[in-house]
Parts: C-alpha cells; structure tokens; sequence
C-alpha cells in the first residue's frame, strides 16, 4: 500500500511541475509574442512544446528537424534569456525534434492559463484532405504539355540564404516539408526581378517530387493563360480544367501578367478554391504583394493574402558576395576575391545578372586559358558595368572608402588624427581628386572644412604610398574601379 500510494505522490509531483512550467512558459509566450509579432509568433514558436527540466536545463521540442534548427538560430539565445529571467534555476535551453509526450504549449491570449493547458493540442490538425498531398498514388509528374519543366540547378541547397530573403526561404521549406499546412496555403512570394522567387518555387516542386508520390504543376501566369485559351478553342476546357485540380500542388510564378486578363483571373480563381478547399497546395509568386496588385479582382487578391506572404528584399552586399564565392566555388575557376567585391558592389539590383556577369568570366577565363583579374573583369564585362555608369559623388566616395576601412562616416569629417582613421581619410580625398571635377578648396569643405593645403598632402601621401605599397595600391585601384564604371 505505502508503495501504492508513493507512486501517487510522485505522478502528482510531476503533474504539478508541469503545471508550474505551463504557466511560466505561458508568461514567456506572452513576452515572445510582444517581441516578434502575432504572425512571427504563429508561424515559428506557437508550435514549441515544453519538455522536462534537469538540473539547470529546460528542453523544448518542435515537430520538425527544419523548424528546430530555424528556432535555434533566430531565438536560441532569446529563449535561454526569458527562461532565467522567469527561472532562475534554469540556464540553459535544449531544443529537440518533438517526442510524442511532448507538452504543447499554451496559447498566449490567456495570462494566466489552468493547469491542464499543458496538455491542450498545440494548434488544430491540418484538414482531413492534407495528408492526401504525401500520400497520393498518381504520378510524380503532370502531363509534360501542361507543366513547365523543373530546373534541376534551383534546389534549396543551391540557394544562397541571407537577412533578405531568410524568411521566404524558412517559408518555401516549410510547404516542401509539410504541404497544405496551416496558414501556408497559399504561399505568395513576392519581390522584385531577379531575386530568387523562381529558384525557391522550383527547389519547392523537385524537394516535394524527390519522394515520387506528390504531383506537381509549376508553369508561369502567361503559360496558364496560353493553356487555358488554346483549351477554349479546342473545345477542351473540361479536360484542361480537370487536368489543373487534380494535382497536389499547383505553382504559378509572375502572376502579375494576368492582370487585365479577366476570363483568365476567373479561371484560376476557381481552380484556386477548388484546389484549396480539397486540401491541395498553391504556390504563387508575383513582383508585388496582393494588396499592391491592382488590376488583380479584389475577391482574388483577397484569397491570394489569406495564407503566407513573404516578400524578397533587394540583396545586402554580403549576401551578394555570398552569392558569388559560391557560385564561383562550384565552377572550379579561382576568381580573386577582389573581383568578387567589385561585382558586389557594381551589380545590385538583379541576382541573376550577378549570376551572368559571373558566368560570362568563367567561360572567359576557360575558353582563353587566362586568370581573372580586375583588368580581364572590366574588359570582358564592359557593356554590363556601362549599364551601372552613374555619375560619382564625394559622398559616395567617403561612404565606399568607409565601408571598405570599417570605419566610421563621421570620421571623415571629425578632427581625429589617428593612422586608422587619417589613412581612409586622405584615400577619399585622392580618389575624390581623381574621379570628380572639384578644386582642393571644395574637396577640403567636403572633409569637415579642411585647408586645401590638407587636401594636397594627403593626395600626395596617397601616391607616395601606392607606390612603395602593391597591397595598398591594389586596394585604392579596386575602390576607384568600383566608383567610375
């Protein structure tokens, strides 16, 4: 009986730490909730459940391997802080792939919750319909002539990740990994040319195809229209319409171009609703989100934002960069890093032309068995660079020279007289000298009122360095290359 009645004492022990834990992790939803953002919060942490504490370590699960990897790395340390801050007992943070007796965690809305929300379900099951996209017989392809091809080079591991596009790339991942979610039917991507919303639809369609049991339709908003017109005048518009839904997931890239095309909008919003309201996937990208898609019907830009809407943004030069190096790695052909950085900086706006300028010295460098240099680089691309010409400014200048020195703006103009910061200082002034049209006097002005006689001695230092320096030369040659052409 005495043996009975410890085991009682021990499963209300751990029912009640479980409740403890339900509550603080309530609390911390709530601080994490204020943080992010309600659709931050639904998309990455409402699905984090409360595991055991031992010792000074509290471990949480999440249902996929892709998910507790994302959470690590954006909110690993975040969740360690909020934990010691509520437990002080607790210092560190395990996130694990969920195990079946997971506790879920509560719903943020409520403050306070009961004890027994730690055993509430997480979020609401996915449709009945869904597992209906992992599970299909048919085949793992459509007919060739409704379906564009797949490139096979945009995959996700191809795919270069940074701050600009991590969150539509988080997104892609999740509906290849888990099709139909919750909140992710549809997926819109959206930014502008060249940014990388094809690749990521593309790497979606061969990761959902890798199993060989989903079928798949990618082809862009004019094919859509071409198919669904030439189905008109074949009179086959039932067979074209039924082909469309029959499919588990349809991808329809540059949506844009269907605007103006009423008969069309209305086509692929009933085939939108069918596919959705069976529990099928819809992908879509376009160069601007719904709202801004005017011309688009408002009852279709309404379906088109009701699920997961991420946006691309413009490249930072670091993600150019990376983009380069491993573009360049996987060509075989050693491209200096200094021709990588002046590409970077020279071609920002289109990903793809950064691809192209790349591919173009590569099979330069190949076809004429000769090194990539900066020299060869603005030979071979002239008429690409000649696009970006724009005339230079002193601001400019301070602000590449500064960028480059890691140093600060402010420093341009400030009185400090350090190597570190006087050095960077007069290459603005040379370069200023060497690419613009303005006298000593208004350069000096520029540099925080200098005397002229400042600008003339440091021009000169400039000189007499780059001559008894090739590393400083190299490195004053690459910026000026970067700001005339």
């Amino acid at each position: 009986m005495t043996g009975r009645l410890e085991g009682y004492d021990a499963v209300a022990e751990a029912n009640a730490q479980k409740s403890v834990l339900a509550i603080h992790w309530s609390r911390i939803c709530e601080r994490l909730k204020a943080e992010v953002g309600e659709v931050e919060y639904r998309t990455w942490l409402r699905q984090i459940t409360v595991g055991p504490v031992e010792e000074d370590e509290i471990t949480l699960y999440l249902p996929t391997r892709f998910l507790r990897d994302w959470v690590r790395g954006q909110y690993g340390d975040r969740l360690g802080t909020l934990w010691h801050a509520e437990v002080p007992a607790i210092r560190r943070v395990e996130l694990q792939v969920a195990r079946p007796a997971a506790q879920p965690a509560p719903e943020v809305q409520d403050a306070t919750p009961a004890p027994q929300a730690a055993t509430a379900p997480v979020e609401p099951a996915p449709p009945a319909a869904a597992p209906a996209v992992a599970e299909s017989p048919r085949q793992a392809e459509v007919r060739s002539d409704l379906a564009a091809p797949l490139e096979p080079r945009f995959t996700f591991d191809t795919f270069v990740v940074g701050k600009p596009n991590e969150f539509a790339y988080a997104c892609a991942r999740r509906v290849a990994e888990r099709p139909s979610s919750p909140g992710f039917n549809p997926l819109f991507l959206y930014g502008g040319v060249g940014l990388g919303k094809t690749h990521l639809m593309h790497a979606i369609g061969a990761e959902l195809l890798r199993g060989g049991k989903v079928s798949v339709a990618y082809m862009s908003a004019e094919k859509f229209m071409y198919r669904f017109i030439g189905a008109i005048r074949s009179q086959s518009t039932l067979e074209f319409k039924d082909q469309l839904r029959s499919v588990d997931v349809l991808m329809i890239d540059d949506l844009q171009f269907l605007i103006g095309k009423d008969n069309t909008q209305d086509e692929f919003f009933h085939t939108f609703n069918a596919l959705v309201d069976a529990g099928r996937q819809i992908v879509v990208s376009a160069d601007k989100s719904p709202s801004d898609l005017s011309g688009l019907e408002d009852r279709l830009r309404t379906r088109l934002g009701c699920g997961m809407v991420a946006d691309i943004h413009a490249t930072t030069f670091e993600l150019r960069i990376s983009i380069l190096e491993a573009k360049a790695a996987a060509s075989g052909v050693v491209v200096p890093a200094k021709v990588l950085e002046f590409l970077a900086h020279k071609i920002t706006s289109n990903v793809r032309e950064l691809e192209g300028a790349l591919n173009r010295l590569i099979a330069h460098a190949n076809l004429f068995g000769r090194p990539v240099t900066l020299e060869a680089t603005q030979d071979v691309l002239h008429d690409i660079l000649k696009a970006h010409d724009r005339r230079v400014t002193i601001e400019e200048i301070q602000r590449k020279v500064a960028e480059h020195w890691n140093t600060r703006l402010t420093d341009m103009f400030s009185a400090r007289r350090g190597r570190a910061v006087a050095r960077p200082r007069q290459v603005a002034m040379y370069l200023a000298k060497q690419l613009t049209s303005r006298s000593y006097p208004e350069i000096g002005r520029k540099f925080g009122n200098r005397d002229h006689t400042t600008v003339m001695y440091g021009v000169t230092k400039v000189e007499q360095l780059m001559a008894q320096d090739p590393a400083f030369a190299e490195d004053v040659e690459l910026l000026r290359r970067m700001l005339e052409t």
